[in-house]
């Protein structure tokens, strides 16, 4: 489990592609504390730490995450946000993320407002979906790129958020451009309540 609160941006620095998987080598700062088999979130994506070697780690991405998610789309010198699973003595500082990508969303606006930044992101509108929790909600959680973020103005597959300074120097909000892609995690409480509310029709 992770809170939307991102560590750090870790750099891509080897991508190594075999049958359906990809494993991508990254450095950051913790690289030295970290242990084989150890969950760590990847622009929002849970993935295990397969191998460490020198001041690098490596994660593997299997076809299902790199169909879900902007994995795939990764280059290396890229900047990835990460974060380590929550300790439970911890502090809940951002939202319950689960680091279980549903899909990607293409930025489609981003406006300066008054030392915040406004980004607009669009994604795949399915009522299907939608009936299972797959929406944003005003005021509502949302998980972008790893970051817990608060919704502003939803419609029926788009969502604003707002940036302040911090963040945009602090995860790779700083990289996002008009039709970057980026994923997305709906709160896990709006499924469940979705879910409860299927089953008692």
């Amino acid at each position: 489990m992770f809170s939307g609160i991102v560590e750090e941006m870790a750099q891509v620095v080897a991508i190594d592609r075999y049958q359906e998987n990809i494993d991508f080598t990254l450095k950051c700062s913790f690289t030295n504390e970290l242990k084989i088999d150890q969950s760590i979130a990847h622009n929002g994506v849970c993935l295990t730490v397969v191998r460490l070697k020198d001041d690098t780690y490596t994660v593997t991405a299997m076809k299902e995450t790199l169909e879900r998610s902007n994995l795939g789309l990764l280059k290396v010198g890229d900047r990835v946000n990460v974060e380590r699973s929550m300790l439970m003595n911890g502090r809940l500082d951002g939202h319950i993320v689960q680091g279980h990508v549903d899909e990607t969303a293409k930025c489609i606006d981003k406006q300066n407002a008054d030392g915040s930044t406004y980004f607009t992101f669009e994604y795949k509108a399915d009522k299907q979906m939608a009936r299972r929790g797959y929406f944003t909600v005003d005021k509502g959680s949302v998980t972008v790129n790893g970051v817990s973020l608060t919704v502003c103005e939803p419609t029926a597959n788009t969502f604003k958020v707002a940036i302040i300074p911090y963040t945009l120097e602090n995860t790779n909000f700083a990289d996002i451009e008009l039709g970057t892609m980026v994923n997305i995690e709906f709160d896990i409480l709006g499924k469940y309540i979705a879910r409860l509310n299927s089953l008692a029709k």
